[in-house]
């Protein structure tokens, strides 16, 4: 521990740095106490505050460098403002959800307040120079989700230290000396996610300076229900490193001993830094003042004997003593700053709250002399009138209600005709329009490096393209891939010594190494963390989830951070990353799944590309790769081993997304499938022609995006009758594909029999090949269920096949 009688003059802190540091720990209190009011107030709809950790805060971002991360939590408000980051008036816009950049740069009012971020990305869509920047990486509210991205984040500078062909990324790292800085609750650190982070990166050795905040509880619920031995650092003493081998460091340190804090800090930094060794630092005998948040008083649960003990011990308090024992300042110099600290704390936050109701209450005298316009020449003036009244009785009205009203009263007055009424409906579009960019934007790229905007390239065939099986074609496409960009690098179980399970990458990792093709161990979240955060450093990753059954196992990252992450962002950040599977048809309850309608409802902000073999797997990784979003593949499980022909131009070609292909014309009926299922439709189709019936086979290609010049409508006006068939359970992707065909493109309107969806049974498939033939859509159940539609239409033309 720094000797209380070295601190003045000492390299690390001065005097003033001391009164800097206390001054800044009175702020974060004093907003977060109005915070706290301005909540209870109805100003805003929540309130989640860091206070009880200002002091640990100060302390660590005494070692954030620029280049550094943050991957931490809601609570981290004090390390924030400390960096920079940060502004009192800027905390507050976000509470009132100020749906305005210029006032809210971290989330542009779509997170709660609490949700820190560094804008990475320019309004051109390229990345900033991350080493000049103090990096936060959005927050995500679920506890522990900040954990595995983490991983990948301090793993990426791993990399850029060791591997000299990446040197050359100077605007995303100086060779590797960047640390990353994760915070979590105590609580928290009971999620399976947060031991498996812990235990990959010991693995791993990566430069993770993992700080817990320990403050005794989870909501209400006591430390001794929440951990082994009641302390987080005791129950992971095993992951410590010593003379039998690498592993973790571990510091312990008390939330309210300033000099200690600042100590502990300064040593997990050098050896993290220095070293690349991972930390826990584990902050005990914290405080929360206020309680978990503004949702109830901590006093219903915690004893007067504790909330005593929490008085005492509050960081602040034991802070201001200590400044005090030793002289760096009298009673009235705090006393002043103290005085100071409230006054900045209101300010801001009037600021803030001006700015916000400064465009509000524009917007609502605006709406108010519209209505009042229309009621003027209304037969209807009445019930407007009552309306607008209604409005004006409001408290504190936001966009929401002003436009409810404008709506309600454009139904009110029906048909009435007149400039008032027309310019009213003109404003509610020009407002429907503007809320649309505030609020329902950037869930995908908007950039020129968007994949949608990749020009397509066909694949080359000559007499020469060799006849291979489908593995060989990806595995190909890979070797081309890993030669022309070096920030590509590939990671999962079994990916690298023995090329994948498949063999799609067989031989590359001993071509190009084992820092840029890696096995993992058994840890599904973890990968997909390691993924996410060497993809937001600018590194290009393709992450393998073995088998698709298992990515259930990350779905809570996937959906939370990586989905939602230029989303909650407004833009601002982005990790363009690729998570490589496959899917469909093997046998086995955990190896044959197709759960491609959770996909489809949990991972919006991901294009999910399904190719029907290697050579369209291969073109749509081209299209992805230069894009700059995020994508799961799901290669087709069956067919790494059917025959291809290898294309002349691989690494080259790229195939569109959202660009259906018709496998096969027809004027009958169209059946709209993707991946594996397209083979079995196909013989169905042959066999469905020898019967005198016609099928178009149109293979979709990518569900996210689908079908973007509504070609299959295209198909459905000719054939007037459609199935969806796939081999996910009922109602999932093929419900989907029959939601955007139907009503989307309207197809309903040339329809001369009901649609179909033809889809796998309820439960998961039983092994062997009887189970998957009974459980999962094959050529007889296609056959029959279209057989069965045209007879419908043309019982004389088609007679039963199965007499009774």
């Amino acid at each position: 521990m720094l000797q209380n009688d070295s601190l003045t003059g000492s390299s690390v802190l001065s005097k003033e740095d001391i009164i800097d540091d206390y001054r800044l720990a009175c702020e974060s209190r004093q907003v977060s106490l109005l915070g706290r009011k301005d909540t209870m107030g109805g100003r805003s709809k929540f309130g989640i505050f860091g206070d009880g950790k200002e002091v640990a805060q100060i302390a660590l971002s005494k070692v954030f460098q620029p280049g550094d991360f943050r991957s931490g939590y809601y609570r981290d408000q004090t390390i924030e403002a400390a960096v920079g980051n940060l502004t009192w008036q800027q905390f507050f816009a976000q509470m009132y959800a100020h749906a305005n950049l210029e006032h809210e740069p971290n989330t542009g009012g779509r997170s709660m307040n609490g949700h820190f971020s560094t804008r990475w990305v320019d309004g051109n869509g390229d990345w900033l120079d991350q080493t000049k920047l103090y990096n936060s990486v959005c927050d995500i509210s679920s506890t522990a989700g900040q954990i595995p991205r983490s991983v990948g984040l301090a793993y990426a500078s791993k990399l850029f230290r060791e591997n000299a062909d990446l040197h050359s990324m100077t605007t995303f790292s100086r060779k590797g000396s960047e640390v990353v800085f994760s915070t979590i609750g105590d609580a928290s650190t009971s999620q399976g996610m947060f031991w498996e982070a812990m235990n990959a990166a010991g693995v791993l050795q990566i430069p993770l300076i993992v700080s817990v905040w320990d403050d005794g509880y989870g909501i209400s619920v006591p430390i001794e229900y929440q951990t082994t031995k009641g302390s987080i650092s005791k129950a992971l003493a095993g992951l410590q490193r010593n003379e039998d081998g690498d592993g973790i460091e571990i510091f312990t340190v008390n939330g309210w001993d300033y000099p200690a804090l600042v100590e502990t800090y300064q040593k997990a930094a050098k050896v993290s830094r220095e070293q690349h060794v991972p930390v826990l630092v584990h902050v005990t005998e914290l405080t929360q003042p206020q309680g978990h948040s503004t949702s109830g008083s901590h006093e219903r649960y915690k004893s007067k004997q504790r909330l005593q003990w929490e008085r005492e011990h509050d960081c602040n308090v034991r802070f201001r003593d200590w400044i005090l024992k030793n002289g760096y300042a009298t009673d009235d110099e705090l006393e002043e700053i103290e005085r100071e600290a409230k006054e900045k704390a209101l300010h801001e936050r009037n600021a803030a709250w001006q700015a916000y109701r400064k465009e509000l209450d524009a917007e609502f005298n605006d709406t108010i002399q519209r209505l009042q316009s229309v009621a003027g020449g209304s037969s209807f003036a009445a019930e407007v009138n009552n309306v607008i009244l209604e409005l004006q009785k409001t408290y504190l009205p936001v966009r929401r209600d002003m436009i409810a009203a404008v709506r309600k009263v454009l139904r009110i007055i029906g048909k009435e005709q007149n400039p008032q009424v027309n310019a009213l409906k003109a404003f509610l579009q020009e407002n429907l329009s503007v809320n649309k960019e505030r609020f329902n934007t950037h869930l995908y790229s908007e950039t020129k490096y968007s994949p949608m905007l990749v020009e397509p390239v066909k694949p080359v065939f000559s007499d020469s393209s060799p006849t291979v099986d489908g593995r060989e074609v990806i595995r190909s496409y890979f070797n081309a891939l890993f030669e022309k960009d070096l920030r590509v690098v590939a990671l999962g179980e079994d990916i690298g010594l023995i090329g994948d399970v498949n063999q799609g990458f067989a031989g590359l990792q001993e071509k190009y190494g084992e820092i840029r093709i890696t096995d993992t161990g058994i840890r599904e979240t973890t990968i997909i963390g390691q993924g996410i955060g060497m993809a937001m450093r600018g590194l290009r990753p393709i992450v393998e989830i073995q088998y698709f059954d298992y990515i259930y196992y990350a779905l809570a990252t996937l959906t939370d951070d990586l989905a939602s992450l230029r989303y909650r962002t407004a833009g601002g950040q982005r990790a363009p990353l690729i998570i490589r599977t496959r899917g469909h048809r093997l046998e086995g309850i955990w190896h044959s799944g197709s759960p491609m309608g959770t996909m489809l409802s949990s991972l919006r902000g991901l294009h999910v590309a399904v190719p029907r073999n290697f050579t369209q797997a291969a073109g749509l990784y081209n299209t992805l790769i230069q894009g700059d979003d995020p994508a799961l593949m799901v290669e087709p499980l069956n067919s790494y081993r059917q025959k291809e022909i290898m294309p002349d131009n691989l690494g080259e070609y790229c195939i569109p997304l959202g660009q259906p292909e018709i496998l096969r014309e027809g004027n009958d009926l169209t059946i709209v499938t993707y991946g594996s299922m397209c083979r079995i439709v196909m013989e169905a189709a042959s066999q469905l022609q020898n019967s005198g019936i016609d099928v178009e086979v149109i293979d979709v290609q990518t569900l996210l995006p689908f079908d973007v010049d509504n070609r299959i409508v295209e198909s459905i006006r000719k054939t007037n009758r459609v199935i969806f068939a796939d081999e996910d359970l009922p109602g999932s992707a093929s419900g989907y594909m029959m939601q955007q065909v139907l009503e989307k493109q309207q197809a309903y309107r040339w329809l001369d029999s009901a649609p179909v969806t033809i889809a796998a049974k309820d439960h998961r498939p039983p092994y062997g090949s009887d189970g998957d033939y009974f459980s999962k859509p094959n050529m007889d159940d296609i056959f029959e269920t279209v057989y069965e539609i045209m007879r419908e239409a043309a019982p004389d033309k088609y007679p039963e096949l199965f007499n009774a």
